[in-house]
């Protein structure tokens, strides 16, 4: 998950809305999915990763950027075609903008802003969307996957769903757990405060100190003015912000009815159209994110979160390609943080990690608020994490909690990497920080997979626990509207039934073609002892170049269980070459099965 992440999630910009352009020159729509076959590639050994060197940290100039670059492949120089403009364009032109840190997109590379006064999740909204903090615990709703605390997939545990009563109690944590963290950390910081002399409707005030202030700004200002339709599209993008931030999903039907709102007021208006992209991604509704977006962009072509949002939906599509294309468009009309970060992340799943690298780190160069500053120095840290550059992601997580020492994916960020490097303990004491704050499947998942490496007393259970919030955040998300089958794929596949895995992957296998959804698909396939039918995903995953440990991990363990140990052990080894520390079990199971094997990392 990424995040999701990544639950991953894309820095939506929010600037200021740029002049309106003229109808005749709409954005490309995107062309329609082509038919994508099934997976069948042929059978190639993986080359055994290796680390690579490390880099300095931010700060340094493009040129100062180190990092071999692979044949064929020319790094972007700002203006060029194809590549995203690092420099701001000049105020007035329809291209300019000041970016505004927000979240990276869903997926495994999913970020969130900072968390600030997260409320108790309730039932949805049922008329009002002013309406301030809701009162009560969420419902157990849905019909969600039941993660059941047991031991790595294919240890052969039995497994069990848990009773009614615990699925209640787990609800009921979670909701606690949402607010005791607010109010544990307080209001956090993250970026400069928005100039008083803007309007109320300013998408920028969504990038100021403290979100729930301008929330209840929004909402004073619209019950003074309820036919404001620019501020009822901005209360939606700020729902739909405190929805990913906080972990809750019981945000969106708020955003739903504010877009409603706007859109009554004001139809075909591009702010609310670009909004229900933004919410439709939110639910991992992507083909739906496109329509919206493409829409919202034959109103307006310069709308800078329409045109991320068209991004985020194609990447999470699969349609690399086209994502691509889109990256180079968005660039061209709204160059900023938002633009760059997507177009580093279509570089970095071509397996094009020296590029990514130094796109993000112009980027942070050109950084101008302190939301900004945590993103781009956390992607950093991110892509590092990925490569094994474990001294280089820490220096970059250390950027960003400089900006914002409360920056959450940051703090995820930084507790993985200690993790990694043997820290533990403070691994631990991290997560517990980040799950305290915003209980969200994937750091649920990796401190439940802490507290079992660490295997003291009591630590069976509290993983245990961990398991079980994800599947009451599943069944809060699926009550709100949420698609949430590659998170319960992923989580169930290995602390759960394995059964449910298989049926949520391959239900999000039929919604999106992506490496993630090829990857959690062979994995759910390999629990439940389908390995032949389980290959072609994993190939199929690994195929872009996306360097990833975990898929050459989850590879590397199905061409063990098929019987092709040559496969196997050249697979194993890649991923511990790449990342020696990708995960808790993960890495320990690695190893084991490569020295049953024969081989070394």
């Amino acid at each position: 998950m990424p995040p999701h992440t990544p639950d991953t999630p894309t820095p939506e910009g929010s600037s200021p809305q740029a002049p309106q352009a003229p109808q005749a020159e709409a954005s490309a729509p995107g062309a329609p999915e082509a038919g994508v076959p099934l997976p069948g590639t042929p059978e190639e050994a993986p080359t055994p990763g290796t680390p690579e060197r490390e880099t300095p940290a931010p700060g340094a100039t493009a040129a100062e950027v180190p990092g071999a670059r692979t044949a064929g492949t020319r790094v972007p120089e700002p203006r060029e075609a194809g590549s995203p403009a690092l420099e701001t364009a000049a105020p007035g032109n329809p291209a300019s903008g000041t970016p505004v840190a927000g979240n990276p997109g869903p997926g495994p590379r999913e970020g969130k802003a900072p968390v600030i006064e997260a409320s108790v999740p309730g039932p949805p909204m049922a008329e009002d969307p002013v309406a301030g903090p809701r009162e009560g615990e969420a419902p157990v709703a849905g019909t969600p996957v039941a993660p059941v605390p047991g031991g790595p997939a294919g240890g052969g545990a039995s497994v069990r769903t848990p009773s009614r009563l615990h699925l209640v109690l787990s609800a009921g944590a979670l909701a606690v757990a949402l607010t005791t963290g607010a109010l544990a950390t307080g209001a956090a910081r993250q970026a400069t405060p928005a100039p008083a002399s803007l309007p109320v409707t300013s998408p920028r005030l969504l990038s100021g100190d403290d979100l729930a202030a301008s929330i209840r700004g929004l909402q004073a200002h619209l019950r003074a003015q309820p036919r404001d339709a620019e501020a009822w599209s901005t209360l939606a993008l700020a729902y739909v912000e405190q929805a990913r931030t906080e972990g809750d999903p019981s945000r969106y039907p708020q955003a739903d009815k504010a877009l409603d709102r706007a859109l009554e007021l004001r139809p075909h208006h591009d702010p609310a159209l670009a909004g229900r992209a933004a919410l439709a991604a939110a639910r991992h509704d992507f083909r739906g994110a496109l329509k919206y977006a493409d829409e919202a962009l034959s109103r307006n072509p310069y709308n800078e979160r329409a045109l991320c949002s068209r991004i985020d939906a194609l990447v999470e599509l699969g349609r690399y390609e086209e994502a691509s294309k889109a990256a180079d468009l968005a660039d061209s009309r709204r160059p900023g943080v938002p633009v760059f970060t997507r177009y580093a992340y279509v570089r970095e799943l071509r397996g094009d990690t020296a590029t990514a690298r130094e796109v993000l780190t112009r980027a942070l160069g050109t950084a101008a608020t302190r939301g900004d500053v945590a993103y781009v120095a956390t992607a950093l840290g991110q892509l590092a994490w990925n490569q094994g550059q474990y001294r280089t992601a820490l220096r970059h997580y250390a950027r960003a909690l400089a900006a914002d020492d409360t920056y959450l994916p940051a703090l995820e960020g930084r507790a993985r990497t200690q993790a990694a490097r043997g820290d533990r303990a403070a691994a631990i004491t991290g997560m517990e920080r980040v799950v305290a704050r915003a209980p969200l499947p994937q750091p649920l998942v990796e401190l439940g997979e802490l507290y079992e490496e660490r295997g003291g007393k009591g630590d069976t259970a509290r993983a245990r626990d961990q398991y079980a919030l994800v599947h009451a955040w599943v069944s809060l998300a699926r009550a709100n509207g949420v698609d949430a089958d590659l998170d319960t794929a992923l989580a169930a596949a290995d602390h759960g039934e394995r059964g449910a895995a298989l049926k949520a992957a391959r239900a999000e296998w039929k919604r999106r073609h992506t490496v993630h959804t090829a990857d959690a698909l062979a994995w759910a396939l390999h629990v439940n002892g389908r390995d032949e039918e389980a290959l072609p995903y994993a190939r199929r995953a690994t195929a872009t170049g996306y360097r990833s440990a975990s898929f050459r991990y989850h590879r590397g363990m199905i061409e063990r269980a098929a019987g092709r140990p040559d496969r196997a052990r050249a697979s194993l080894t890649a991923a511990l070459g790449l990342n020696p520390g990708f995960a808790p079990l993960g890495a320990r199971a690695a190893r084991a099965a490569l020295a049953s094997l024969g081989g070394t990392e």
